[in-house]
């Protein structure tokens, strides 16, 4: 097949990631161009001895010049190649997740699923989508109308609407507007007010997928806010960074003592309070606006031993490398803290969501958070995001979550 595309010659540095496994192409791996593509074209990736490599959306505006869709020179970038890629996807999250979790999962996961900076999530009947790159942002109209047909017509799913979240400073990096609103496609409604129920482990939420962060809800804790429901059974448990209050529900379901849930926003106290209420869990749990690190400092100085189990759920303390080293004091901090006030005996869950933090250095520092508060730590689970969310080997960015649950001993 003639190759009618841009071409992009690279380092060995960017050859050997390239072949290794990994998907981006950074500015300064570039050698030199056949001609200036367009930002946010396809172009071809070759290395310096002539050797076909991939084909990806090149962007000059971008750190990452060019995220690779395709290494193989066969294929045609054509309807029929987004809409086979869009039903493999699909149906990879029909088959890993069941019919039942597969109605609120990550549809589309970027680079894992090969559409390199595009998210979708879906609620129920609501699709929810974010794009950080400037070639998906050319295409999404293509590929909504693709995904809204194949989800109704092949996969017998209703899709009610979809709703772009572009309001995210990365976007102005790549040379694109922020933005929020909802699609209008065939059959879609554009006049909803932003707010649908879900159910996660039989746990019923209110997502607001307007307003609310990210998304508006976090479905890569899934199993993992599952895994903490039987050891919760009988305690008295602290849900730090509640959020939504997820995982104070799931130990409230499990049988625990009480529940009592923290967040330092206002407005996601309110809506763990109305998702306890609205599965009859109220009763059982207790709601604290607070900053979850004065709020450890404070119990810690008290010597308060009440709780036996401590969930931490922090966003994410670093976004990048720079940053790395105040994160770590960060995790450092909070977890030090519960060790101390949970007693001989009593249990730590504990993770973080950014891909800077590897598991390496997350294991270090809960080491030596260990050591500094005296305790040991009996490791009961290792567990990551859930497979809607899948790993790609040789990509590092797409193995982002590490959620341990431990006793303390």
């Amino acid at each position: 097949m003639s190759r009618t595309y841009p071409m992009i010659t690279i380092t060995e540095k960017g050859e050997k990631m390239l072949r290794g496994g990994h998907v981006w192409v950074y500015a300064d791996e570039v050698v030199s161009l056949s001609e200036p593509p367009e930002n946010g074209e396809l172009a071809d990736v070759y290395s310096q001895k002539g050797k076909y490599l991939g084909t990806g959306f090149y962007n000059q505006n971008s750190k990452i010049r060019v995220r690779i869709v395709s290494k193989n020179a066969n294929d045609r970038f054509d309807d029929a190649f987004w809409e086979r890629k869009l039903r493999w996807a699909i149906d990879y999250r029909r088959s890993v997740m069941g019919e039942v979790d597969f109605s609120c999962c990550r549809l589309i996961f970027g680079e894992a699923d090969a559409f390199p900076g595009l998210t979708v999530d879906r609620f129920g009947s609501i699709l929810v989508t974010q794009v950080l790159s400037l070639g998906i942002e050319r295409i999404k109209d293509r590929l909504y109308a693709m995904l809204v047909r194949l989800l109704r017509e092949e996969f017998g799913q209703t899709v009610d609407a979809l709703y772009e979240r572009n309001d995210v400073a990365i976007r102005t990096l790549e040379g694109m507007e922020q933005y929020t609103a909802f699609w209008e496609g065939e059959g879609l409604s554009s006049n909803l007010d932003g707010k649908t129920l879900i159910t996660e482990n039989g746990i019923q939420y209110e997502v607001d997928y307007i307003h609310g962060q990210k998304t508006g809800f976090f479905l890569d804790q899934k199993y993992n806010r599952a895994a903490i429901r039987k050891i919760a059974e009988g305690r008295r448990v602290l849900d730090c960074f509640t959020h939504t209050g997820s995982f104070g529900l799931n130990a409230a379901v499990g049988g625990a003592a009480h529940v009592t849930s923290v967040d330092i926003s206002a407005d996601a106290i309110a809506m763990a309070s109305a998702n306890a209420a609205r599965n009859g869990l109220d009763g059982k749990m207790s709601f604290l606006c607070a900053d979850v690190f004065d709020l450890l400092t404070e119990l810690a100085n008290r010597n308060y031993r009440d709780y036996d189990f401590i969930i931490l759920d922090p966003p994410a303390f670093t976004k990048s490398r720079d940053t790395l080293k105040n994160a770590i004091k960060g995790y450092r901090e909070i977890n030090l803290k519960a060790m101390k006030l949970l007693p001989r005996g009593g249990y730590l869950a504990t993770c973080s969501c950014s891909h800077f933090m590897t598991e390496t250095y997350f294991k270090q520092m809960l080491h030596n958070a260990a050591a500094d508060a005296g305790v040991g730590l009996r490791q009961i689970e290792a567990r990551q995001q859930s497979p809607d969310h899948p790993i790609l080997w040789n990509v590092p960015e797409t193995d982002y979550l590490k959620f341990f649950i431990f006793q303390i001993v």
